[in-house]
């Protein structure tokens, strides 16, 4: 066996291109006391990628050229010298794109049991569930009669997003890029409203006529011109959560767009980014409930799914392309 891996080889300007990744093969590492070896099952590939290929300052430390490149993985352990974890272990972590890997287990944790697929740990069961959890609920603080307005909509936590508002008794309306996208919100997943940013010739105007007496939750994923128009129709007292950025990842210099802020002061209303990590000491209480949910019918979720870990790079890339419905996967095994 060999472990297959996929690195950053250069930093890309503009769209990231699949020349920025080099794939390569070595032999397996060996677990030395204290750590285990697990093969990776589902690789997750998400937007926020996209800044850790900048050589700048984050909140996480940018990906060097020749590194594997990050992102959240579950699979399963093969050989431990570890205390926690034994062979046979379904395991969820941060060991990147590769299909081998050795770790101590500090960024890991077995996968409590579940009559959800594996896959849903990287997705409405992993980092983007929880984000959309904690970003709606302790961040955005939803209503019940409130209108909230959900931007990529159709993604792995825009869709989530949305699905908990309406548990909570809001009216959800959601932007999506394509006319099917925009039909799986309404039919689907329950959303009053949505409507296809790409093909509309006046943003604002289609969002006044979806949002009538305005905006009074604002979840953003997106940023942009779309981000403007709502800013525009936020309410008093209006929250708006900025969970993502996307327009904007691939910008070599950052856009001169509206200066709206002034709409914060006219509505008194408050704008918060947030991380998700900042809630990890509650995220098995997250887990349990959206299991709750999923369980009674309340939530649903989709996957798109490609094979093969050399497929990874182009998979990232159509993200920005708008390719993925609800949440983009790397299936290895």
């Amino acid at each position: 066996m060999r472990n297959q891996q996929v690195l950053l080889a250069s930093r890309p300007e503009g769209m990231p291109q699949p020349s920025n990744f080099k794939i390569v093969e070595s032999d397996i590492a060996r677990p030395q006391p204290g750590q285990f070896l697990v093969q990776t099952h589902y690789l997750s590939v998400d937007p926020y990628m996209r800044g850790r290929m900048r050589d700048v300052k984050s909140y996480a430390d940018p990906v060097a050229i020749g590194e594997v490149m990050v992102g959240g993985t579950v699979g399963k352990v093969i050989e431990s010298q570890h205390a926690r974890y034994r062979p046979d272990d379904l395991v969820v972590g941060s060991w990147g794109w590769q299909s081998y890997a050795v770790t101590d287990g500090k960024e890991c944790y077995r996968l409590p049991p579940s009559e959800a697929p594996l896959s849903t740990a990287l997705g409405v069961r992993g980092m983007p569930g929880l984000t959309a959890y904690f970003g709606l609920l302790e961040i955005g603080k939803p209503q019940p009669g409130e209108t909230v307005f959900v931007t990529a909509a159709a993604g792995a936590v825009g869709s989530l997003v949305g699905q908990i508002a309406k548990i909570h008794g809001c009216r959800v309306v959601g932007s999506a890029g394509s006319d099917a996208k925009v039909a799986h919100l309404i039919d689907d997943l329950g959303f009053d409203v949505a409507f296809n940013y790409r093909q509309s010739s006046d943003v604002a105007a289609e969002l006044y006529e979806c949002c009538p007496t305005g905006i009074d939750l604002f979840f953003d994923n997106v940023g942009g011109a779309l981000s403007d128009a709502a800013f525009a129709q936020i309410n008093q007292s209006a929250r708006v959560v900025i969970c993502g950025q996307i327009d904007q990842y691939n910008a070599d210099s950052p856009p001169q767009g509206p200066r709206l802020l002034w709409h914060l002061i006219v509505k008194r209303a408050r704008v918060q980014g947030f991380l998700v990590f900042d809630f990890v000491d509650r995220y098995r209480h997250a887990l349990e409930q959206i299991d709750q949910w999923m369980r009674e019918g309340k939530v649903q979720y989709r996957e798109t799914v490609v094979d093969g870990l050399e497929n990874a790079p182009n998979a990232f890339i159509g993200l920005f392309r708008g390719e993925n419905l609800g949440k983009q996967l790397v299936r290895l095994i």
